[in-house]
C-alpha cells in the first residue's frame, strides 16, 4: 500500500516546472519556451512569467526577490546593466563549463555578459544603434557613407539643409546610452573602476571625452537640431521626427525597419544605414549594445536543467526565428547568416558588424545611480556645457554613491 501510494505522489509532481521571467515581446520568448519544453522530452517542463515593461522595474523586482532567496526564479531575461548588481552579491547560479565558451558570439554581447572576467549570464539576443539616414540628405550634403563619418559631418550636413537630427534627449535610459556611446566613441569610460567599492569609485567624465561628448549634445540642444521636442524625445519619438518632412539622420535600434516599414514605405525607398557616427575621425566609433542574456536564479532548487533549457533557448535557430519574428537581433554570429533574417533585415550584417564593435554601458553593481546620476544631470540637452556639465555630473554621482546627496 506504501508503495502505491509513494507512486501516486511520484506522477502527480510529474516533471519540474522552470519559471522564466521574460521581459515583454511580442510573444517570441514564449514561443521558444514551449519548443524547449517540446526538445527536453518530458525531462522538465518551461512556463513564462512576464516581467514589467520598463527595465528599471524589472531589476527592482528581481532584485528584491533575489534578495529574499526566491527560489521560484529558474531563469531571468536580464537587461545587461544590471547584471553586475545581481551577479556581485552571488545571485545568479554560476554558468556551466559547457555554456562558458564565448565563440561565435558576437563582442558587444559577451562583454555585457561578463562580470569581472567571468562570464555570469548567456548571451540571448543582442542590440545596438545604427546611423540611419535619407539617402537624399545625403546626396545633397556630399557625404561618402561607405566610409565612417563623424558627428561633425552628420550635424552640418542636417544644418546645411535645415533638417532635423533624431536623437533622444529624454530624462530616460536613453540618454544614459546616448552619453555613453559618445563617451565611448571619443576613447573614455564613464567608470573607470567598475568591480571598487561605491566610495572608491572613480569616473572619467572630466576627460577629454567627457568634454567631446557634452560639446555634442550640448550643441544639438541648443541649436535646436534635435526639433522642439528634444528634452522628452525617446527612440519612438525620434524616429517620428526621422520620418518627417525634416528628417535627415537618425541613431536608433533596429526596431525602427520593420517599424518605418510599415508606417511609411515612402520614407524607406529613401533610407540608408551605417555604423554609429565617430567622435574623431582617426577613432573608431563604440555603438551602444543593448539586448537581453538569460541568468540562473543561485536559489533556484533545478539549476542543472534550467541552464540546459537556456542552452536550447539561445540555439542559433531559435535567435534566428526570434530576430524574423519580433525584432531582436540575435548575439550569436551564425543566426545573421539564416536565409530568412537576410532577407527579412538587409541590414543584418551591419547590425552584426556594430556589435562586434560595440561597448556597453558601464558595468558596475552601481549602475542604478551612475544612470540615474547622468540622467540628472545632462538634462536637458541645450543645458549641458563642455566645461561644466562633465566636473558637475562627476560631483553629483560621486557625492550619491558616498551618501552624501540623495537622486
Amino acid at each position: 500500500m506504501t508503495t502505491a501510494v509513494l507512486a501516486a505522489c511520484a506522477d502527480d509532481s510529474g516533471p519540474p516546472v522552470l519559471t522564466w521571467y521574460i521581459n515583454p515581446d511580442d510573444g517570441g520568448q514564449e514561443e521558444i519556451a514551449g519548443l524547449c519544453t517540446e526538445a527536453a522530452g518530458g525531462e522538465y517542463t518551461i512556463e513564462t512569467s512576464l516581467l514589467p515593461r520598463d527595465a528599471a522595474s524589472q531589476r527592482e523586482q528581481l532584485a528584491r526577490r533575489l534578495a529574499a532567496s526566491d527560489d521560484s526564479i529558474d531563469i531571468m531575461s536580464l537587461d545587461p546593466p544590471f547584471i553586475p548588481e545581481l551577479a556581485e552579491p552571488g545571485f545568479l547560479a554560476p554558468v556551466p563549463e559547457d555554456l562558458q565558451t564565448t565563440d561565435g558570439i558576437v563582442q558587444g554581447a559577451v562583454e555585457s555578459a561578463t562580470w569581472e572576467d567571468e562570464l555570469v549570464t548567456v548571451p540571448f539576443w543582442a542590440n545596438t544603434q545604427l546611423l540611419w539616414y535619407r539617402e537624399s540628405v545625403v546626396e545633397a550634403a556630399g557625404l561618402d557613407m561607405s566610409q565612417p563619418v563623424t558627428w561633425d559631418q552628420v550635424i552640418e550636413a542636417a544644418e546645411s539643409q535645415e533638417k532635423l537630427l533624431g536623437v533622444q534627449g529624454a530624462r530616460a535610459e536613453s540618454l544614459t546610452v546616448w552619453i555613453n556611446a559618445l563617451v565611448a566613441s571619443a576613447g573614455g569610460e564613464i567608470v573607470v573602476n567598475p568591480d571598487a567599492a561605491a566610495d572608491e569609485v572613480e569616473l572619467g567624465l572630466e576627460s577629454e571625452a567627457g568634454r567631446s561628448a557634452a560639446e555634442i549634445i550640448g550643441y544639438i540642444g541648443q541649436e535646436g537640431l534635435g526639433g522642439a521636442g528634444l528634452p522628452t524625445a525617446d527612440e519612438n519619438a525620434s524616429m517620428n521626427l526621422f520620418q518627417g518632412e525634416r528628417g535627415s539622420f537618425m541613431v536608433n535600434w533596429p526596431f525602427v525597419w520593420p517599424a518605418m516599414s510599415e508606417a511609411n514605405p515612402e520614407v524607406i525607398e529613401d533610407l540608408g544605414w551605417t555604423i554609429y557616427p565617430r567622435v574623431d575621425e582617426g577613432t573608431e566609433a563604440a555603438p551602444p549594445v543593448g539586448g537581453i542574456n538569460l541568468g540562473v536564479g543561485a536559489f533556484s532548487e533545478h539549476p542543472d536543467l534550467a541552464y540546459d533549457a537556456v542552452a536550447c533557448i539561445v540555439q542559433p535557430e531559435h535567435q534566428a526565428e526570434y530576430f524574423v519574428t519580433n525584432g531582436n537581433p540575435p548575439s550569436s554570429i551564425e543566426a545573421y547568416d539564416d536565409p530568412s533574417v537576410q532577407e527579412q533585415f538587409p541590414m543584418a550584417d551591419t547590425i552584426r558588424d556594430s556589435l562586434d564593435q560595440g561597448v556597453p554601458r558601464p558595468q558596475t553593481p552601481y549602475y542604478n545611480e551612475v544612470s540615474l546620476g547622468l540622467q540628472e544631470t545632462w538634462h536637458p540637452p541645450r543645458s549641458v556645457e563642455p566645461e561644466s556639465t562633465p566636473a558637475q555630473s562627476a560631483d553629483f554621482i560621486i557625492a550619491v554613491l558616498r551618501g552624501e546627496r540623495l537622486l
